[in-house]
């Protein structure tokens, strides 16, 4: 088990929870994972696989989806630090694979392990930068700039046409991301195409001109 969990344990004392707590658990592609409730119970690394997580707007039924986890992302760290309830949906996008440890197990980590910390701190700041983006994001800019900001921050480096968590996600995923709705998406995903920066093909989004892509976005 110690070679699909996303941390450099050969040395650590987390070698012997790890094999002893740990569980591999797989979800298949549009399976609900856990309630909030049990989320509380359950700490979790990603091995393989996009995780959807969003909050749903019970009066009008509005979705915001607030990241996509994939390998080596944790969950949950909210309720690992406050120990109450987490109110959100996790939704797998692709089969999914994760690797499940008891909360109480991940809290002692949390205090008796530096090699974990090493890894947890640094990843609840990510985590916390990431939310408080979303938050400008959504109060500051239009909705074309939040598709462009989206998708540059999705750019493979390696294969620049192909993006990275978003390149096959159904419109209506990527409206969820930037807090909008299909039908406004599809428009501005349009004048995208229009002006060459890419091309849609039913779900696939390919960039075709990074640098007419970055020359729009803001200073």
């Amino acid at each position: 088990m110690l070679q699909v969990l996303p941390l450099d344990i050969e040395q650590s004392t987390l070698h012997q929870d790890i094999e002893k707590y740990g569980k591999v658990v797989l979800f298949s592609k549009g399976e609900f994972l856990f309630t909030p409730e049990k989320m509380c119970e359950k700490f979790f690394f990603v091995l393989d696989g996009r995780i959807k997580v969003s909050q749903v707007n019970l009066q009008n039924g509005k979705e915001q989806t607030l990241r996509i986890l994939t390998y080596g992302d944790m969950c949950d760290v909210i309720s690992l630090l406050d120990n109450k309830i987490h109110d959100k949906l996790l939704y797998a996008l692709d089969e999914v694979k994760i690797i499940v440890f008891p909360m109480e197990v991940v809290k002692r980590w949390m205090v008796e392990n530096p090699d974990f910390n090493k890894l947890l701190f640094p990843y609840i700041a990510k985590v916390f930068r990431n939310m408080e983006e979303l938050a400008l994001d959504l109060s500051f800019y239009d909705t074309h700039t939040r598709l462009l900001k989206l998708i540059s921050k999705n750019i493979n480096h390696e294969s620049k046409n192909k993006l990275n968590l978003i390149h096959d996600l159904s419109h209506e995923e990527i409206a969820s991301l930037i807090g909008t709705v299909r039908k406004v998406l599809n428009r501005h995903l349009q004048m995208l195409k229009h002006d060459g920066i890419i091309d849609v093909n039913h779900k696939n989004i390919e960039l075709l001109n990074t640098q007419k892509l970055l020359d729009q976005l803001p200073l």
